[in-house]
C-alpha cells in the first residue's frame, strides 16, 4: 500500500500527538531556513515567506467508557426514603414544666347564721313581776312537752318576796295561779301563826312520767310542766311546816295551816290532791290545772 505524506501525517497525530507536534515545529524550522532572508535597509526584496499552514491538532480517539453498573431504582427510592438515622444522643433529663402559681383563695369571712326563731308565748306573771324567774326554751321529750316554759325561784306577794327551796319549771298558767295561792297562805299564816311564810318548800315540778308513777295510764300533768308539788312551807320565826309530818295534826296551829292551804288550792287549780288521796301523796300536796270534764270546769280536789 502506498502511503502519501498527508496520510502519514495524519496517521501520526491520531496516534502519537507529542510526535506529530514535534514533527510540524522541526518541519517550519526547515522551511525557515531554506527560504531567502530579507536584505537589509527596509523593504522586502525577494518572493514572500509564505506562512506555513496551520495545522489541526490532532483529535484523540474516542475510548469507549466501561458500563457502569448502576444500583437498582427501587433499591434508591427506597433508600432516599429511609435516610439513615442520625447517631444517637445521650439522654438529657429534660426539666418538667414548673406548674403555674396557684392562687391562693381569699379566706373565707365566717357569717354568724341568724339563730333559728322560737315561736313562744310571753307570760304576764313574770311581766309583772308576780313571780320571779325566766323563760326555758321549749322542752320536748317525746309525748312530753311545753313550747314556753318558766324557771319560777320566787312570787312576789303582799309586798314582799317569797322564794323557792328549789326552781320551779312550769308553764305561764300555772305560774300566776301559784303566786295567788301563795299570797293566801303567806296570808293566813301571818294572822294565825303570827309569821309570815319566809320560803315555800317545793318538790317535783316538770318531769315526764305517768299518773302516780306508774307504767301504764294516762301520762301526769308533770309532763305538761303543768304541776307542782308543795312539800311544805317555812316561816320567817324559823318553823317549818311539813305535809308528811303535820297534816295528822288536824286540830293544831299547823295542821290547820296546811288544811287552810289545801282548801285555798282548790279554788285555784283543778287537781288537788293531798295525804287523804291516796298514799302517793302523803308526803305532799299536788296541784295542778289539767282538764277535767268535757269543758274542762270540772275540778279535783281530794
Amino acid at each position: 500500500m502506498r502511503l502519501t505524506s498527508f496520510t502519514l501525517i495524519a496517521l501520526l497525530s491520531a496516534s502519537t500527538p507529542a510526535l506529530a507536534q514535534d514533527f510540524f515545529e522541526s518541519f517550519g524550522r526547515f522551511v525557515e531556513d531554506a527560504l531567502p532572508r530579507p536584505a537589509q535597509g527596509g523593504g522586502q526584496s525577494g518572493p514572500v515567506r509564505p506562512t506555513p499552514p496551520s495545522v489541526a491538532q490532532p483529535v484523540a480517539p474516542t475510548v469507549p467508557t466501561p458500563a457502569v453498573e448502576r444500583p437498582d431504582a427501587d433499591a434508591a427510592v427506597e433508600e432516599a426514603e429511609e435516610p439513615p438515622l442520625p447517631r444517637p444522643r445521650p439522654e438529657e433529663a429534660v426539666p418538667e414544666p414548673a406548674a403555674p402559681p396557684v392562687a391562693e383563695e381569699p379566706e373565707p369571712v365566717a357569717v354568724e347564721a341568724e339563730p333559728e326563731r322560737i315561736y313562744q308565748t310571753a307570760c304576764p306573771a313574770l311581766l309583772d313581776g308576780s313571780v320571779m324567774g325566766e323563760m326555758l326554751e321549749p322542752i320536748a321529750e317525746g309525748i312530753c312537752g311545753e313550747r314556753s316554759p318558766l324557771s319560777i325561784t320566787a312570787v312576789r306577794v303582799n309586798g314582799r318576796e317569797i322564794g323557792f327551796s328549789a326552781p320551779v319549771t312550769t308553764n305561764c298558767e300555772m305560774a300566776g295561779a301559784l303566786a295567788d295561792w301563795v299570797g293566801e297562805v303567806d296570808a293566813y299564816a301571818a294572822a294565825a301563826l303570827e309569821s309570815p311564810v319566809a320560803t315555800l318548800d317545793t318538790g317535783t315540778s316538770m318531769m315526764c312520767r305517768n299518773r302516780n308513777g306508774g307504767d301504764e295510764g294516762f301520762v301526769s300533768e308533770h309532763g305538761f310542766a303543768n304541776a307542782v308539788d308543795v312539800i311544805g312551807v317555812s316561816l320567817a320565826d324559823g318553823r317549818r311546816i311539813s305535809v308528811e309530818a303535820d297534816w295528822q295534826k288536824a286540830t293544831s296551829l299547823e295542821g290547820k295551816l296546811l288544811r287552810q292551804a289545801h282548801g285555798a288550792a282548790c279554788g285555784r287549780f283543778t287537781t288537788v290532791l293531798g295525804p287523804e288521796a291516796n298514799a302517793e301523796h302523803a308526803d305532799h300536796l299536788h296541784l295542778d290545772l289539767g282538764c277535767h270534764g268535757q269543758t274542762c270546769t270540772a275540778r279535783i280536789c281530794e
